[in-house]
């Protein structure tokens, strides 16, 4: 009994169900992105390109047979993950940077200084103090 109790502490501890929520959206995200590169990028990219169309691009190494299938390097597929990869990576990145960025303006609002800096002794001192600990030096009231 003692396991499934710490199963469902561990299950039911915030940070799993944040890592799940945030891995079913990823992946919804995720496919978005690919429909995006595959249906609205590629395209004029392989208009440009002399009606080019990526996902069928290969360089083919052995023929189809009666038997067989082709044997060919998909670098069609490749490139259209990369790009996949690169608009993921490049919103990831623009979320991370937003989030540090409220954190650091939540932090520098909220954190008065504690501390001050003697003027005689350049020792840090609490901000309400009248006189130095280090040097007793006579500090100005402000």
């Amino acid at each position: 009994m003692g396991m499934m109790k710490e199963f469902k502490e561990f299950a039911m501890r915030g940070n799993v169900v944040d890592m799940a929520i945030g891995i079913v959206i990823g992946a919804s995200f995720g496919k978005i992105v690919t429909s995006l590169v595959n249906d609205v990028i590629m395209p004029p990219i392989g208009l440009l390109l002399d009606n080019v169309n990526f996902s069928s691009l290969a360089w083919i190494l052995k023929e189809p047979t009666a038997d067989t299938k082709a044997v060919s390097i998909q670098y069609g597929l490749f490139i259209n993950n990369v790009i996949d990869f690169l608009i993921v990576a490049f919103c990831i990145f623009m979320v991370i940077k937003a989030m540090n960025a409220m954190k650091r303006k939540d932090e520098s609002s909220s954190e008065a200084p504690t501390q001050k800096e003697c003027p005689e002794c350049c020792s840090e001192i609490p901000i309400k103090a009248n006189r130095c600990p280090s040097c007793t030096s006579q500090l100005a009231t402000s």
